[in-house]
């Protein structure tokens, strides 16, 4: 009997799937491959089911989105996770993530975590300038939670971020119930352990579900063009309709609108930075690279 379910695990080629019914552990059909096709948490899927809670992934329905890093599909919204200190915020990491997620038509939020070992005003001024919401929270202490909490009904919310930054411990905070695996980062090189080994969907309440996800520590963004990328810095992009210059690449030209609003505070250095750096990245990639 074919049912329909949602991915919530999978793990060398070994998929659970949350059905109606209940969790079926599945194989995926060898056609999948041939296809170049791979089964993601979050993806909508056919199963055929067995005996024994056994069954296989008959078909994948199609995603509305989907990330490479983290690998989830079909996302409502995505909490970029940084921490206040140890490890210091990485702007331009932050920028790459909510770039590939707004290109993808997902809502973006920012988490500043572990805020009981540094003041997060500066980089909570910088995005709340931009125009994303801005969670402080404090995962050991609960600060913040409940905002958090209340901003996660409905859908399916991913968490990600870079090593170490307490993702997982912010789960935990949210929802007890998950018990997930936590460390603290490496003292000597102020990196965080990769507790998450694998991106594991879990449910909070009816049609409420979270994603659980590997850290990492680069990230690349894909699937953009240059001249496109000045949309997903909505921040940047209401200032660029004033440009004098129809085709400005709103990087070096003088009279660009966009600089001078950096220049009067209206927009963050770092903002602009990240824009000029990934703007001359994917101006030399190649059509095929796309």
């Amino acid at each position: 009997m074919l049912t329909e379910g949602i991915l919530i695990k999978g793990v060398g080629g070994n998929y659970e799937i949350m059905t109606k019914g209940g969790r079926v552990t599945c194989k995926a059909r060898g056609r999948f491959r041939k296809d170049q096709l791979v089964p993601m948490v979050g993806d909508r899927v056919m199963v055929l089911t067995g005996e024994h809670g056994s069954g296989r992934i008959e078909e994948i329905l199609p995603r509305k989105n989907q990330l490479v890093r983290p690998p989830v599909a079909n996302i409502d919204s995505l909490f970029v996770v940084t921490a206040a200190a140890s490890p210091d915020p990485d702007p331009f990491l932050l920028d790459k993530i909510m770039v590939s997620a707004l290109s993808q038509g997902i809502r973006v939020a920012l988490c500043i975590n572990k805020i009981d070992r540094a003041d997060p005003s500066f980089v909570e001024e910088i995005y709340q300038k931009a125009g994303f919401r801005v969670f402080p929270t404090c995962a050991k202490e609960g600060e913040g939670i409940e905002a958090v909490r209340e901003a996660l009904t409905g859908g399916l919310t991913a968490f990600a971020g870079a090593s170490g930054v307490g993702k997982s411990s912010l789960l935990n905070a949210i929802d007890g119930r998950l018990g997930l695996k936590t460390s603290e980062i490496s003292g000597k090189i102020e990196r965080g352990r990769h507790t998450t080994r694998h991106v594991e969907l879990f449910e909070l309440a009816p049609d409420t579900y979270v994603f659980d996800t590997p850290g990492f520590s680069s990230f690349e963004v894909i699937d953009v063009r240059a001249r496109d990328l000045i949309g997903y810095f909505p921040d940047l992009l209401e200032y660029a309709g004033d440009c004098p210059f129809s085709d400005c690449s709103h990087t070096r030209e003088e009279e660009c609108a966009v600089r001078q609003a950096v220049r009067e505070g209206k927009i963050a250095p770092s903002r602009w930075e990240s824009y000029q750096i990934l703007y001359e990245k994917l101006k030399e990639r190649k059509e095929w690279e796309k």
